[in-house]
C-alpha cells in the first residue's frame, strides 16, 4: 500500500537542499510549484494553443490557458476536500497541511497539458504521422526506444520532459508530489500497447528523472518501468474531465454548432432534484447564457461532490495500485451518464465542425513544412566538414531554432528530441506562420 506520508513529498527534483520550514517561508514548496508554473514562459504559451478549436475567430471560445485555469479552479476544490478528510484522519505527513493538497492539485492541473504541441491534438496526430511516413532507414543510428518515441509523440510525455528537463536545462525544479500528480500514465512508449495505445508519460530520455519521482514516494511498480499511479493523478484527471465535458458543450454554443435548450436539459441531467426545482424558480426573466451560465456553476459544484465521494469510496484500491477506473465513471450513475452525454454531444455535433476540420487539415501542413525544414536542417549539421559546409538556409532554420537547436556534438537521436521540443513550444499563430514563411508565402 502506497502512504500519504511519502506520497506528498516537497523535495524538489535536481535540487538535495533542504527545503525552508512554512515558518520560515510566505507560502509552502507546493504553493511554490503554482507559482513557477504561473510565471513560466510555456505557462504562457497556452494562451495561442489550441483547446478544441483552432485559431477561433469568436475571442469567447477556450484556448489552453483558459481550459487550464479551470481545470486547475476544479483541482484546487478537489484537494482541499480531500486534504480535509485526510487531514481529520491524522493522515497528513508533519508539516503539511490541508490546504497543500489543494495546491498539489492545483499546480498539477496548471501543468497537465503544458506539453501538448500546436493545433491541439491534431498536432500531435501531425507529428507522429510525419514520422510513420519516413522510410526505414531514416531511423538508422537510433536505439528503438527512441524510435518508438518519436513515432508516438505524445503531448504528456512532452509535458514532463519540459517540466524536468527543458526550461533552463533542469525543468522548472517541482516537487515530487506535484510532478506525480501530474503524471497520468506511469509507463512509456514501449508499455503503451499493453496499458493504453497511444498515451504514456515519459519518454526513453527522461527514464531516470521519472523513476527517482516514482521510487521516492513508494509508487508500486507493477512491472518494470510502470508504476501505479500517484492518487492525487485521479483527482487531476477528474478535474480536466469534468471541465472538457461542460466547456466543450459551452463553446459549442458560443459556435452556434449546438442550442442552448439541448445543453440546459443535458446540465440538468446530473443535479438533484433539488437544484432541479431551483432552477425552475431562477430561470424566470433570465436570458440563455444567464441560464447556462448558472446550471454551469451548480454542475461544476456536483461533479466535484460526487468525484470527491469516488475518490475516498475507492481508496484503498488507489493506494493499492489496483484501481483502474476514472472517479467520474466511479461515481454517481447519474453523473456519469451525463458526463458521457456531453462527450459524445461533443463528438458528433462539435468536433466535426467544418471550420475546425479544413484548419486541422492546414495544421497537418504546418506541422510536415516545419519538420522537414528542421530534420533537413540537422541532418545536415551533423554531416557537415570542411569539404561540405552548413548551407545557408540550414543555418537560418537553425537559428530559428534558438536554443533548442541541434549543435554538432548534439548527435542523431537527441537532434530529433529537439526539433520535437521546438515544434511543441510553439503556439498555434507562431507554427502557422513559420510554416507559410518557409514555404515562401510570409
Amino acid at each position: 500500500m502506497m502512504r500519504w506520508t511519502r506520497l506528498l513529498d516537497d523535495t524538489r527534483l535536481g535540487d538535495d537542499r533542504k527545503t525552508a520550514t512554512r515558518a520560515e517561508t510566505a507560502r509552502s514548496e507546493f504553493q511554490k510549484d503554482h507559482d513557477r508554473l504561473i510565471f513560466s514562459e510555456p505557462f504562457r504559451k497556452l494562451g495561442r494553443k489550441t483547446q478544441v478549436h483552432p485559431l477561433p475567430q469568436n475571442d469567447r471560445v477556450h484556448n489552453r490557458l483558459t481550459h487550464s485555469l479551470e481545470v486547475s479552479c476544479v483541482g484546487r476544490s478537489l484537494g482541499e476536500l480531500a486534504g480535509k478528510r485526510l487531514h481529520e484522519r491524522g493522515l497528513l505527513p508533519a508539516g503539511v497541511v490541508a490546504a497543500d493538497v489543494a495546491a498539489i492539485v492545483q499546480a498539477a492541473c496548471l501543468a497537465h497539458d503544458i506539453g501538448n504541441p500546436p493545433f491541439g491534438h491534431a498536432g500531435e496526430f501531425a507529428i507522429r504521422d510525419w514520422y510513420a511516413k519516413r522510410d526505414p532507414g531514416f531511423f538508422d543510428g537510433m536505439q528503438s526506444a527512441t524510435t518508438q518515441d518519436l513515432m508516438t509523440f505524445e503531448g504528456n510525455a512532452q509535458g514532463f520532459r519540459l517540466l524536468t528537463s527543458l526550461v533552463d536545462s533542469v525543468g522548472l525544479r517541482l516537487t515530487y508530489a506535484t510532478l506525480g500528480s501530474f503524471i497520468k500514465y506511469p509507463w512509456s512508449a514501449t508499455h503503451a500497447p499493453r496499458y493504453k495505445p497511444g498515451k504514456f508519460s515519459y519518454f526513453a530520455s527522461e527514464t531516470t528523472s521519472f523513476r527517482t519521482i516514482a521510487t521516492s514516494m513508494g509508487l508500486i511498480e507493477i512491472e518494470p518501468g510502470v508504476f501505479c499511479r500517484h492518487p492525487l493523478a485521479y483527482l487531476v484527471e477528474a478535474a480536466d474531465d469534468i471541465c472538457y465535458a461542460i466547456i466543450d458543450i459551452e463553446d459549442g454554443i458560443e459556435m452556434n454548432l449546438l442550442v442552448p435548450s439541448e445543453v440546459e436539459q443535458l446540465l440538468l441531467s446530473v443535479m438533484p432534484a433539488a437544484t432541479r426545482a431551483q432552477y425552475d424558480l431562477h430561470r424566470i426573466g433570465r436570458t440563455d447564457p444567464q441560464r447556462i451560465r448558472w446550471l454551469r456553476g451548480k454542475a461544476v459544484d456536483v461533479l466535484i461532490e460526487d468525484c470527491a465521494r469516488a475518490f475516498f469510496a475507492h481508496e484503498q484500491a488507489i493506494l493499492g495500485g489496483t484501481f483502474t477506473s476514472t472517479l467520474v465513471d466511479s461515481g454517481s450513475p447519474q453523473v456519469a451518464a451525463g458526463i458521457q452525454a456531453a462527450k459524445n454531444l461533443a463528438r458528433e455535433r462539435i468536433f466535426t465542425h467544418t471550420r475546425k476540420m479544413e484548419i486541422e487539415i492546414g495544421a497537418y501542413a504546418a506541422v510536415d513544412t516545419l519538420l522537414d525544414a528542421c530534420s533537413n536542417a540537422a541532418r545536415e549539421l551533423i554531416a557537415a566538414d570542411p569539404a561540405h559546409p552548413l548551407s545557408y538556409r540550414a543555418s537560418r532554420v537553425l537559428g530559428l531554432m534558438g536554443e533548442l537547436a541541434p549543435t554538432p556534438s548534439t548527435g542523431l537521436e537527441e537532434s530529433y528530441r529537439r526539433i520535437n521540443d521546438f515544434l511543441s513550444s510553439l503556439t498555434d499563430n507562431r507554427a502557422t506562420e513559420l510554416a507559410q514563411a518557409i514555404r515562401g508565402h510570409g
